[in-house]
């Protein structure tokens, strides 16, 4: 039986088996009925003497770490100074890779020689609004692809907008064309329609002449004929007071 320490300070005894083999040099001497208990100290030093990787490990205090921007590919990604990006511009200090622009909007990739620095500037109205800088140009490349993405959603409204101007414009000009048409038939129908009107008057106006005409004509016929009878007559009076001579 030994006794060992626990975490409160207080001895305990265990029974063991007997062992027929001799302990190794690293085992406790067996403990004596009549040792005294163990005394703290002697607890602390029994619990130091557990493995290291079963000790508790200490804490790191925990400090405030700014946040830098990082692109997908995990390269580093600041926001720039709009001011001071103009101001390398202005003093030709900066070299123009590439630029993008949709109505309003426009995207640049701006080199920077002197620090090895690439700048991806978005425009609205030819200024400047927001600038990211890296030092990485594949990074650039990503930053330029998806600002361009975003001027190009930016100037979806104005695309739209476009679309919808010509397309009234369009329609407009269709209307005016359809109401100029409509205007020339319902001129053309109004001309015909009084021509018509003018036609069915000049055919009425002309059988009612054919028919007085013709009873003109049936009234003279008739005149000369009375007088076809009446000279017949007097042919046939004259005859009669003519002597008749014998051949």
């Amino acid at each position: 039986m030994r006794r060992a320490a626990v975490g409160n300070g207080a001895a305990a005894h265990l029974h063991f088996p007997p062992r027929h083999s001799a302990p190794s040099a690293s085992q406790t001497e067996p403990a004596r009925l009549d040792d005294p208990p163990a005394s703290e100290s002697d607890a602390s030093a029994t619990i130091d003497e557990r493995p290291t990787s079963q000790l508790p490990r200490p804490v790191t205090p925990l400090h405030a770490v700014p946040v830098t921007p990082s692109a997908p590919n995990g390269r580093a990604v600041q926001q720039a100074d709009a001011n001071d990006v103009e101001r390398m511009a202005n003093d030709a200090e900066l070299k123009t890779f590439h630029t993008f622009r949709t109505f309003d909007y426009s995207v640049s990739l701006l080199f920077y020689p002197k620090e090895l620095k690439y700048y991806v500037a978005l425009f609205e109205d030819d200024r400047m609004w927001r600038v990211l800088t890296t030092s990485d140009m594949n990074t650039a490349k990503q930053l330029f692809h998806h600002m361009q993405e975003q001027a190009t959603r930016l100037a979806d409204g104005e695309t739209r907008r476009l679309q919808l101007e010509a397309q009234n414009e369009q329609l407009k000009r269709l209307i005016t064309e359809a109401e100029a048409h409509a205007e020339r038939l319902r001129q053309g129908l109004q001309r015909t329609t009084e021509q018509d009107q003018a036609v069915t008057g000049r055919q009425h106006q002309l059988r009612k002449d054919l028919a007085q005409l013709e009873a003109q004509r049936t009234a003279a016929q008739a005149q000369l004929n009375k007088a076809h009878r009446q000279v017949h007559q007097l042919n046939v009076a004259n005859n009669e007071a003519i002597p008749h001579i014998p051949r």
